[in-house]
């Protein structure tokens, strides 16, 4: 595997840094590794046709769902909300 050397990085970024991988219990290295692979891997730019489509699937899967007031207050008293 491939390794890489940071320098010059903001004290408070290398705090927060450390603090998330203490979070998630996971080494300083770890982390950011988890935080490159988030950034540069999981969100890969679509085009705007994708992100309309995508998000055109996604209103039309959740528009069949209708809570009634009844449910909504019953999820409210139950801490669901």
């Amino acid at each position: 595997m491939a390794s890489i050397t940071i320098k010059n990085i903001d004290p408070e970024l290398y705090e927060r840094l450390k603090q998330q991988a203490s979070e998630h219990r996971r080494s300083i290295n770890s982390e950011a590794i988890v935080c490159l692979e988030r950034s540069l891997l999981l969100h890969s730019l679509s085009s705007a046709e994708e992100w309309i489509k995508e998000g055109r699937e996604i209103r039309e899967s959740v528009t069949k769902y209708v809570i009634s007031d009844e449910e909504l207050d019953r999820a409210k008293r139950e801490g669901r909300l």
